[in-house]
């Protein structure tokens, strides 16, 4: 026989159970309880609580002197959370019966009119969608946050010479400035992601009630907007049944953490003794227990890391919904954990990237000297061949990967063979070859929009200035 516990006063056995009779078995307890997840929406259930309550006494559903008692208990309620002093219950299953159960105790009667017209489902979808909306607006802010000090740190290096890289082998010589600005655009498109997602989610679904409406002449339009939403949700099921907002979230989430983790997988790579491109400070790195000399990146490498906890966590929602027939199921309780793991994560994630990009040093002589190694102006030398020499871009490929293989085997970069040799291989060359060789020629070329020429670097980090911050 199954361990069956009673519920005290104020709980689901007062609040909720009208043809249960029995205790609730301890198991049932654990598995429904979800207030060690959901509490944090705290503040949102009171602010959407407060809204409905306004709404029935405006529209005479319940009277101007119970909605003021009311109200001034919800906001007890929230200065008793806020001080620490509420003792939250998981008997009470969530936050919603908390709150409903704790104001019954300081109003007493009043309180059970506060649910006219609302089901927990409308409740929790309208908060959920509440707290999704100031999660985007705090990790846009986080975001762009990391665009400043990227933007900061490319316009103090637009000159700095470095490898650029395909297939992380060298290939054509860019600026450093020009490498950040990469990152600026991407997290410029994240945080168009997260608008969207808000745009989308901003509606409210408070009055849709369990699933089918109200009989109640309740004022959507009124709730919608006192709670910041751009309007009431059109269906009653799909309001309590889908949550494809935090799905869309979720979703712009996992990308942004994939751009971190690149990101964080190159201040990886620059930062290790063979790249030596660059130095993180000491508050983003950490030693070794037994190696003393060792100073290992291991905010970088968590960031990389968490990447996949967010995407998991997206997974992890996408798999709870897909096979839910409509409308709300128990299994949508479980919605909630993911959300707020991927926000913590992604909110660290964009914080410790902004403090590691500010702190770090760049060691401009090294990355200069690897800048032109690996025959990274190959292209350079065959554009020269098209313009100069009239010469198809394919048959110039061609020239130059014959000298290519000529300085490979006398162990020199392009810009150390002698004129003769080059004429070895294409005798029209002449010596004003060896002005477009140099990376620094290379990179100065390179004034395309978009290009990494330091001039169109300082132009382009004032235009994602003004764009982004």
């Amino acid at each position: 026989m199954s361990a069956k516990s009673t519920t005290p006063a104020g709980g689901p056995s007062d609040l909720l159970r009208g043809r249960f009779g029995d205790g609730v078995a301890d198991i049932m307890e654990r598995i429904n309880a979800s207030i060690d997840v959901d509490a944090r929406l705290y503040a949102v259930d009171i602010e959407g609580s407060t809204a409905h309550c306004r709404m029935l006494a405006a529209q005479g559903i319940i009277s101007a002197g119970d909605g003021r008692v009311i109200e001034d208990g919800l906001a007890r309620i929230k200065g008793e959370i806020e001080s620490g002093e509420f003792a939250f219950s998981a008997r009470l299953e969530d936050i919603h019966m908390n709150i409903e159960a704790r104001l019954a105790e300081l109003i007493g009667a009043p309180a059970g009119r506060l649910h006219t017209a609302r089901s927990r489902n409308d409740q929790v979808a309208t908060d959920f969608r509440m707290w999704v909306r100031g999660a985007l607006d705090a990790l846009d802010a986080d975001a762009q946050a990391l665009q400043g000090a990227l933007i900061a740190k490319a316009d103090s290096h637009t000159e700095a010479i470095m490898p650029g890289y395909t297939h992380l082998q060298s290939a054509q010589p860019v600026t450093l400035g020009h490498h950040l600005l990469a990152y600026v655009e991407m997290l410029g498109r994240d945080r168009g992601r997260f608008g969207d997602a808000r745009t989308r989610g901003n509606e409210c679904p408070l009055g849709a009630g369990a699933l089918a409406g109200t009989s109640f002449p309740i004022d959507r339009e009124a709730t919608a907007a006192a709670l910041g939403f751009d309007r009431p949700t059109a269906n009653s099921l799909d309001s309590v049944s889908d949550r494809d907002f935090a799905l869309e979230a979720m979703a712009a989430f996992a990308i942004c953490a994939v751009h971190l983790s690149r990101l964080a997988e190159e201040l990886v790579i620059w930062s290790s003794v063979e790249f030596g491109y660059i130095r993180l400070s000491d508050a983003f790195t950490t030693g070794s227990s037994i190696m003393p000399q060792k100073r290992n990146p291991d905010a970088a490498e968590l960031v990389r890391g968490k990447s996949g906890r967010i995407i998991g966590d997206l997974t992890a929602l996408l798999v709870t919904l897909k096979g839910l027939a409509l409308s709300y199921a128990k299994d949508m309780q479980e919605d909630k954990e993911p959300v707020f793991d991927a926000v913590d994560s992604l909110a660290l994630c964009l914080k410790a990237s902004t403090g590691m990009i500010a702190d770090m040093t760049v060691k401009v002589e090294a990355m200069a000297a690897r800048a032109g190694t690996g025959y990274s102006t190959a292209t350079d030398l065959a554009d020269w061949l098209v313009r100069t020499l009239n010469m198809p871009f394919r048959e110039a490929h061609g020239v130059v990967g014959r000298i290519v293989s000529l300085a490979e085997a006398e162990g020199q970069e392009l810009d150390a063979l002698s004129l003769e040799t080059l004429q070895s291989v294409e005798p029209r060359i002449t010596d004003g070859v060896f002005a477009v060789l140099g990376p620094e020629r290379s990179v100065a070329s390179r004034t395309s929009i978009g290009g990494t020429a330091p001039a169109r670097v300082r132009e382009a980090a004032a235009a994602a200035r003004k764009r982004y911050l």
